[in-house]
């Protein structure tokens, strides 16, 4: 994609906190929100247990022990969570201020309840596995609760029903035959408390989740495939009014003030969450908050008890994510910039893009530009320009400053759209600069005193320079040596002893209208070493060479001192002169202490007459390190007589 976009960029904003979070929920099964104590409790079925999180997801509790618990339900105080647990035969309550279990409610031997709906001071419930289902109650008014099955008024439930109630309704209970195609939904009379059908038909069954408008009257259901979600009267199941969506949807939630919200499969990544506004005319909001497929079971989504944020559940991969919409009614907004890759410094460029919604935007909503280079890191405040036709914009600017120029484009947002903001960085033309540094490839005496230096030509406002040096070794990193200003014929100097090869760079970080430039050189150091003989018995001179005399039988004892560094060895040659010339008869490397030095015993000729040299060497890499350059010591001469 980036590829193809080049230098587009895309840019989309909340104009609200909205945030997202991992929560340890498998599967959801439902989701019920507690305005009473700001918390929100999670079925999960996978787990056996309920999860307690407050309204940012943080996990705050878990209830556990509740065997393929399912339906949550939430007395009209708020101070009583019922549970549906399904592998238990049972239904929990939990006292909400403690999360303590506060009672329990036995349905009977196989039963499976599943579902739960609060009505009329009772809990009505589903139940059962596919045709062997039905609906109960459990009659919470009663001195001690009873419960009671086979409440279906005589219909065969094919699947245990959804159930839903609302306070605003009495005497009024809603179930959703949803597994099966001829599966209708039944309007309950519950006034009496024994079920009458009030009011039924089909809708198409498999319908995934429901949702009852604030004044209990009107039920939303999310059916299956890509059928938009429906609205029907409970009065006579008439369609009110449709929602389109793009996907099959998955779960429905509406708000106190009748905000409609849905999430759908979304297998295309399009958009998986849709608010709708109390204008049919008026297009969705739409978020895309996962590029997975949302979950299609179970009731994943919910409105705060004051219809501000919106909760929505997505599962990635099995890491589930509790996202908090700040703003759900707002149309998120996107901006897209393009600038050009390359300018020419103090050349006009073209900026180009657009700023496109679900809700479309007017020409001449303001955008906000800020330029930012190396002479204003902070930004420098273009102005507003206003946005075109269709949601397309373009603007021109002269860069004075080369280098990375970045142009941020801002939309602010307003009561309908988020806002939202975009850049672009254009790589603008600098002069090349003149950096140069001496004294590469050249060899010294090791703890030499070398002089660096470093010249600058001609540049705009920047004359300073940086020198680092890196030595030779693991055990020493790169470092900075010297910074400032060059002088009136721009040279820089440092001086360094070199004890080791050494790899110097000389750095011009660059300025508004030269290009930043590095330098490097590399010197390198030599060893000290020095070799000695022990045991001969004077010294005297053959020719023009001065000798040191041994004993026929005498070892010839041989120290080398060198400068020392972790794991480096010596090579000592040794050559014999014979008819004229200097043989090599032996060689070999030997481990320095750390100390710095190597005694080796050469050993003794047994017989008088040999005239023979040694010397100690460091030979770069063959000594167990390439710190220093190779470096022969002077040789030694010594004779044996008798």
């Amino acid at each position: 994609m980036a590829v193809v976009l080049g230098s587009v960029v895309l840019g989309t904003t909340p104009s609200s906190a909205d945030t997202s979070r991992p929560i340890a929920v498998s599967g959801a099964d439902d989701t019920v929100v507690d305005g009473l104590h700001q918390q929100v409790y999670f079925s999960d079925r996978d787990q056996s247990r309920i999860v307690v999180a407050d309204y940012t997801g943080k996990v705050t509790a878990t209830l556990t022990g509740l065997p393929q618990v399912r339906d949550l339900e939430l007395s009209p105080d708020s101070k009583t969570l019922y549970a549906a647990v399904q592998g238990a035969d049972k239904i929990v309550a939990f006292d909400t201020a403690t999360l303590a279990p506060s009672a329990e409610y036995p349905t009977g031997d196989r039963t499976i309840p599943s579902r739960l709906a609060y009505a009329d001071g009772k809990l009505w419930f589903g139940y059962g596995d596919q045709w062997e289902s039905g609906l109960g109650v459990v009659d919470l008014t009663a001195a001690d609760p009873t419960v009671t099955l086979d409440l279906a008024a005589g219909h065969d439930f094919a699947s245990p029903p959804e159930l839903y109630a609302d306070p605003d309704n009495p005497g009024t209970l809603l179930a959703l035959d949803s597994g099966i195609s001829s599966g209708p939904i039944i309007v309950y009379d519950i006034s009496t408390g024994t079920p009458a059908i009030r009011v039924a038909a089909n809708k198409g069954g498999f319908y995934e989740d429901a949702a009852l408008t604030p004044d209990g009257q009107n039920v939303v259901v999310a059916g299956p495939g890509n059928r938009a979600l429906t609205e029907y009267r409970l009065s006579d199941l008439e369609q009110v009014r449709t929602y389109p969506v793009a996907s099959a949807p998955a779960t429905v939630s509406i708000a106190e003030d009748g905000t409609v919200a849905a999430t759908v499969l979304d297998t295309d990544n399009l958009g998986d969450t849709y608010v709708f506004s109390d204008d049919p005319t008026r297009p969705p909001s739409i978020r895309n908050l996962s590029s997975s497929w949302m979950p299609w079971f179970g009731h994943s989504m919910n409105w705060s008890h004051d219809g501000s944020k919106l909760f929505v559940l997505t599962d990635s991969g099995g890491s589930t994510q509790f996202h908090v919409l700040d703003a759900p009614r707002t149309y998120v907004t996107t901006l897209t910039v393009d600038a050009p890759a390359t300018a020419t410094r103090a050349k006009p460029l073209t900026v180009k893009g657009t700023l496109s919604s679900g809700l479309a935007l007017p020409a001449g909503t303001p955008l906000t530009v800020t330029r930012t280079d190396v002479e204003s890191p902070h930004g420098k405040p273009l102005g507003t320009k206003p946005l075109g036709a269709g949601g397309k914009f373009s603007f021109t600017d002269t860069p004075p400053a080369g280098g990375a120029v970045t142009y941020r484009v801002t939309y602010a947002g307003d009561a309908s759209h988020t806002a939202a903001a975009v850049s672009d960085t254009v790589a603008v033309s600098r002069a090349a600069a003149s950096l140069t540094l001496n004294n590469n490839g050249k060899l010294y005496a090791y703890g030499a005193d070398v002089a660096f230096t470093a010249r600058l030509g001609t540049t705009y406002t920047n004359r300073s320079v940086e020198i680092w040096a890196d030595p030779a070794g693991a055990d020493k990193p790169k470092k900075l040596v010297k910074t400032g200003k060059v002088n009136s014929a721009g040279n820089l100097s440092v001086t360094l002893d070199m004890s080791r090869d050494t790899t110097l760079s000389a750095v011009f970080k660059g300025d508004a209208r030269y290009a930043p430039k590095t330098v490097t050189a590399t010197a390198y150091a030599k060893v000290k070493v020095a070799t000695t003989l022990s045991r001969h018995y004077k010294t005297g001179k053959i020719g023009n060479t001065t000798y040191q005399y041994f004993h026929k039988n005498t070892d010839v004892v041989c120290t080398t001192a060198m400068s020392y560094y972790q794991g480096r060895k010596q090579r000592i040659q040794l050559q014999v002169y014979s008819g004229g010339k200097w043989y090599d008869t032996y060689a070999d490397y030997f481990a320095l202490g750390t100390n710095g030095k190597s005694v080796v015993n050469l050993g003794h000729a047994g017989q008088s007459g040999i005239r023979a040299r040694v010397r100690s060497s460091y030979i770069d890499g063959g000594s167990g390190d390439k710190v220093n350059s190779t470096t022969h010591g002077a040789w030694k001469y010594f004779y044996f007589s008798n």
